[in-house]
């Protein structure tokens, strides 16, 4: 049994996510050791047995996303967890499960890259290859937590949209969340939101596994339960066999698109910070933009009108409450640990309206509030 008595906690970011992991219903981890991710496959590796879990370390980072799908097919709420290089070998399963509308989460806690990089210093860099890592168009989830708390809630959440759109979620974490610690209160499981799968409402002969629906989310079927029907890396008809029909094709991806789309008031989640009367609006998310709400604070107590827009959600991109902004501040300051790649983003949806502004660093060091300060 989970514990259900609220209690306070002193934890790391990766520790902070089993606990959320659990919470929100997880109950299969499989996982290959990569740094600054260790510490997610080490605690799930005490903490999944003691409820009855399921948490095997798989021989790659390839086997262990084809685990968490399996895993996940047969009913099992499941995540995995690793870094850049392990990353990167997950990319073709990640579409896979798009494709076949998989629930499942996968924890990235970003390091300096390309390649072995910077292991053990933090780092934004794969913000694009979350977004377009697999290929062929797709919609995909990211969420970026930017304390020990929100990576517990934030996991929760993301276990949580993977079931109610049927697609996989990336937990977008970076090495300084990953290994910061704060305190936190664990909540009781009453006051935790549990969003489960759609099961089938009909007998398995009547059952169409991928047929459209208003949400565009079509009810899921465990595996093992008397519904048998067909998964397919390939574009597929609504009964999940390999089709080459123009309208087929056209009906499949589209669906993928819909459900999202149609989903976007709940999916996008922001933080905004004095942004109402604010001149110049710093955009940032993850550890930066603990960097910049104190530089926000230091400016106000300067006179400055400065707001902050925290991206909580950063796919889809939170375009609804970035276009407002544009069209009303003098400047846009985008500070984060890579060559620009939200700056791109926001450049895109500001449209040549305000001024846009760049704080990059690649050095495997923090983004300091002077530096933000001195950018606004």
């Amino acid at each position: 049994m989970v514990d259900d008595t609220p209690r306070e906690k002193l934890l790391m970011g990766n520790e902070a996510c089993v606990e959320g992991a659990l919470a929100a219903g997880v109950r299969f981890f499989a996982a290959y050791p990569i740094t600054p991710a260790n510490e997610i496959g080490e605690v799930a590796s005490e903490r999944f047995p003691e409820i009855g879990a399921k948490f095997i370390q798989m021989e790659d980072e390839i086997a262990s996303i084809g685990a968490i799908i399996g895993a996940s097919i047969g009913g099992l709420k499941s995540m995995t967890a690793t870094s850049g290089p392990g990353f990167s070998l997950m990319q073709e399963h990640i579409g896979f499960a798009a494709i076949a509308e998989t629930p499942c989460v996968i924890v990235n806690v970003m390091r300096g890259g390309p390649s072995t990089g910077l292991p053990t210093r933090p780092s934004q860099g794969d913000v694009m290859q979350a977004r377009w890592g697999t290929h062929g168009d797709h919609p995909i989830i990211v969420l970026c937590p930017h304390s020990v708390k929100e990576t517990f809630d934030l996991t929760i959440v993301a276990v949580n949209f993977s079931e109610k759109y049927r697609v996989p979620v990336i937990l977008l974490m970076d090495e300084v969340i990953g290994h910061m610690r704060e305190k936190m209160r664990l909540p009781g499981p009453e006051s935790i939101e549990i969003t489960d799968r759609i099961k089938p409402d009909v007998p398995p002969d009547w059952y169409k596994p991928f047929e459209d629906n208003k949400t565009g989310v079509p009810p899921m079927a465990n595996f093992g339960e008397g519904y048998r029907y067909h998964i397919t890396g390939l574009t597929h008809d609504e009964m999940g066999f390999p089709t080459s029909k123009p309208d087929e094709i056209k009906a499949c991806i589209e669906r993928l698109f819909k459900k999202i789309t149609l989903g976007l008031k709940d999916i996008q989640l922001c933080e905004q910070v004095m942004t109402d009367d604010a001149e110049v609006v710093i955009v940032a998310y993850g550890c930066v933009a603990r960097t910049a709400k104190q530089a926000v604070n230091e400016l106000r107590k300067k006179g400055m009108k400065v707001g902050l827009l925290r991206l909580i959600t950063v796919w889809p991109f939170p375009r609804r409450a970035l276009e407002p902004l544009t069209k009303r501040v003098a400047k846009l300051v985008v500070p984060e640990m890579n060559m620009g790649q939200i700056y791109r983003e926001v450049l895109r949806v500001n449209e040549g309206r305000a001024e846009v502004v760049k704080v990059s660093r690649v050095d495997g060091e923090l983004i300091t509030p002077q530096e933000i300060v001195e950018a606004v």
